[in-house]
């Protein structure tokens, strides 16, 4: 494959290269292929150089760098975004996967973690303290883009999004300033960061206020695909408490060992169950699942929380080919439910699964206005993914996810959630941001008027 590579000046290059105390990689540079790889293998992308920061002086000189030159700058923390923006052809990508410490206050329920860390990194720091926050669902996804993003969990209705949990962000911003934000101090920029995505600055630390979780009830449930099943689980939302975090999983049937093999590749739904309430009362949560359905296959059981957040890892390793589509819906009316069964059983693969996120509870004590996040009143959000071994299977499936999205759109809100919107999503920003949208740029004219930071969701100043 043949790319332009921009005619940089070795004499700068070698200076920053001096200046950063982690790696620089060129092309033709030993690790260099490894260090271009992302998440999704749709994006074979060769940046013209990759700094891999070791420190917030290294991120203030990335971007002085190609601020300087008028390079693309792609930020990376666990590489997991789906539209491809933590890399780039011929620009810069800051790759801060070096920049993984955390240290938790377990009197004051906070830990401040740099903004390369995985939620991995940051479950398993919080766990040996009793002490947790809402964090994504496949371990190996970094805190950054997840949490600027909103971000969604298992613990979301019992603590709130990702992003409100933030109490406090180190950011740098495109002029390479940097800035601790606090509700005092640079108190917009951190309206901003807390759903806003990546457009106004990297966040080289995040400080998030923990909740007393530790040992949770969880995991998996599979029944037949069917709307009764999905009815069932509507209501279990609807009537229980904050402390249930329980997703919908539509899709075929995984083979795992505690599922027979005769549903193997068969159409299924899932609630994947996290019930951090009092364990007195599992044995409550137990019947409210069985009674949702004849139940095909489980493993459900105590464990640590961190637990939880792996029980994807493997079904969605690094590699795969992925496509996405996002909703938000107020509910989910009967007629969702049937697209549901109509495309759930027909997904091109058995990584191809849509997955439905309660996002009421914390969520909701939350204004519309009190963060970027503007969709305080949508009960869920829906992810769609066709994920394929093969490019060229994955775009075959494209169409799928499409009709998939247009079957659901008569029952669902204007805009989605932007981490899981993919590059064709664009003109959705808006919508996306709603009443918050003016707002958010005008403060991008304030932090990033020449949208330095413009591999994301845009918001154009």
């Amino acid at each position: 494959m043949t790319t332009f590579t921009p005619a940089l000046d070795d004499t700068q290059v070698q200076q920053l290269r001096e200046a950063v105390h982690g790696d620089l990689l060129r092309p033709g540079d030993a690790g260099y292929e490894q260090a271009r790889k992302v998440y999704n293998a749709v994006h074979d992308k060769r940046p013209a150089i990759i700094v891999r920061a070791a420190d917030t002086a290294d991120i203030v000189a990335a971007v002085d760098f190609a601020r300087e030159r008028d390079l693309r700058l792609a930020v990376r923390g666990g590489s997991h975004s789906v539209a491809g923006y933590g890399t780039c052809d011929d620009g810069v990508v800051l790759d801060l996967g070096g920049m993984r410490g955390i240290r938790v206050d377990p009197g004051a329920r906070t830990a401040r973690a740099e903004g390369g860390c995985t939620w991995a990194d940051l479950n398993h720091a919080t766990h040996a303290f009793g002490l947790a926050t809402t964090g994504g669902v496949v371990s190996s996804t970094g805190i950054g883009g997840l949490t600027t993003g909103g971000g969604m969990g298992h613990l979301a209705r019992r603590c709130g999004l990702a992003c409100d949990n933030v109490l406090s962000a180190d950011v740098v911003t495109a002029d390479g300033s940097f800035l601790t934000c606090t509700p005092e101090h640079e108190a917009d920029l951190l309206w901003a960061l807390r759903g806003g995505g990546g457009n106004f600055g990297v966040v080289a630390s995040f400080e998030y206020r923990l909740h007393p979780v530790a040992d949770i009830l969880g995991g998996p449930t599979f029944y037949p695909l069917d709307a009764d099943v999905m009815r069932g689980y509507r209501e279990l939302i609807a009537d229980s408490g904050d402390e249930l975090g329980a997703l919908l999983v539509v899709g075929l049937g995984p083979a795992l060992p505690f599922l027979p093999e005769r549903w193997h590749g068969r159409p299924l739904c899932a609630v994947v169950t996290c019930w951090s309430g009092p364990q007195d009362q599992d044995e409550r949560i137990r019947a409210r699942l069985a009674g949702l359905g004849p139940v095909v296959g489980q493993h459900l059981g105590r464990m640590p929380y961190p637990v939880i957040n792996t029980l994807f890892d493997e079904l969605l390793p690094a590699g795969l080919f992925h496509y996405w589509k996002g909703t938000f819906s107020h509910d989910l009316p009967d007629g969702a439910l049937d697209a549901h069964v109509e495309y759930g059983a027909t997904a091109p693969t058995i990584q191809s699964t849509t997955v439905i996120f309660p996002i009421d509870g914390a969520c909701h004590r939350v204004g519309p206005a009190e963060t970027a996040f503007a969709y305080r009143d949508a009960g869920f959000s829906t992810a769609l993914s066709p994920t394929l071994l093969t490019r060229a299977d994955c775009d075959a499936a494209i169409g799928w996810a499409r009709d998939y999205a247009a079957a659901l759109r008569p029952y669902s809100m204007a805009g989605g959630y932007v981490n899981f919107m993919d590059q064709d999503d664009q003109d959705r920003v808006r919508t996306n941001y709603r009443q918050n949208y003016d707002r958010l740029v005008a403060l991008k004219r304030r932090y990033d008027p020449g949208n330095l930071f413009r591999l994301n969701h845009n918001i154009a100043p």
